[in-house]
């Protein structure tokens, strides 16, 4: 394993389960002190350090920011992947429900990179990671909230490129397709027919299945590093060829 990112400091929001977790470790294994922010930051594995979080509570946000700096001696990296789904068209969610998704998707992200700022323009190696998803860049049946919280988180990775490059702070992000994870899991066993779901979700991705959490964790790594210096206000897909395949249907017998 490569310790690339050896000495230097990171949190992740949303950090103890899926994507999160996965990259929480992933960096921890690279050689990074890594802070966790969730709302519930229980069971982590050691060296991780966990962090009661609300990003949707500008206070909690400040108050968790503040400590985990404190704790890892300051913040080189700021993984935003806290976020939480949403179902149906645009008549389907009330506008209670477009207001909860947006607190957490959207301003979640603004809320924590505000609260990190000081501590990044200190870094000689500051990185944000935006955890933003292939419903962003491409439209997807029953997934109106969803998609245009994605949307507006894709946007500003580019506003906040552009904001703070000249200040040494990278921004991108990832678009994950869909990944196999405990939110999606729950999703399936929701479903009339699981399985049969499943099997659709599969074939959506040109690969023939479900993004795994650790090859996400493998882009955010990837764009964390200071191997990544130049690259900024960009987006690695890990979506298994949605966004750019169009594969023929396979001949059947």
């Amino acid at each position: 394993m490569t310790t690339d990112l050896s000495g230097l400091t990171a949190i992740i929001t949303g950090g103890a389960s899926g994507i999160g977790r996965a990259t929480a470790q992933l960096l921890s294994e690279r050689g990074a002190d890594v802070a966790v922010l969730d709302l519930h930051p229980d069971n982590l594995p050691r060296p991780l350090r966990g962090f009661t979080t609300d990003v949707g509570d500008d206070t909690s946000v400040r108050r968790a920011v503040t400590a985990a700096a404190q704790d890892l001696g300051g913040i080189d990296i700021l993984v935003n992947n806290a976020g939480i789904g949403a179902t149906g068209t645009i008549e389907d969610n009330p506008d209670e429900q477009w207001h909860a998704v947006l607190n957490i998707n959207l301003l979640g992200t603004v809320r924590t990179t505000r609260a990190a700022l000081p501590y990044l323009r200190s870094s000689a190696h500051a990185s944000v990671v935006n955890t933003c998803s292939i419903a962003a860049t491409a439209g997807l049946p029953h997934r109106a909230l969803y998609s245009a919280s994605k949307g507006a988180v894709f946007s500003l990775t580019l506003a906040m490129a552009a904001d703070h490059v000249r200040e040494g702070i990278r921004v991108n992000c990832v678009t994950p397709g869909t990944v196999d994870t405990p939110w999606v899991a729950r999703l399936l066993n929701d479903a009339t027919d699981p399985a049969a779901e499943r099997a659709a979700l599969n074939d959506r991705q040109p690969t023939g299945r479900l993004v795994s959490a650790p090859e996400v964790a493998a882009a955010i790594a990837y764009l964390a590093s200071p191997a990544a210096g130049s690259t900024t206000g960009t987006t690695i897909a890990v979506d298994g060829g949605m966004a750019g395949l169009r594969l023929r249907p396979q001949p059947t017998r």
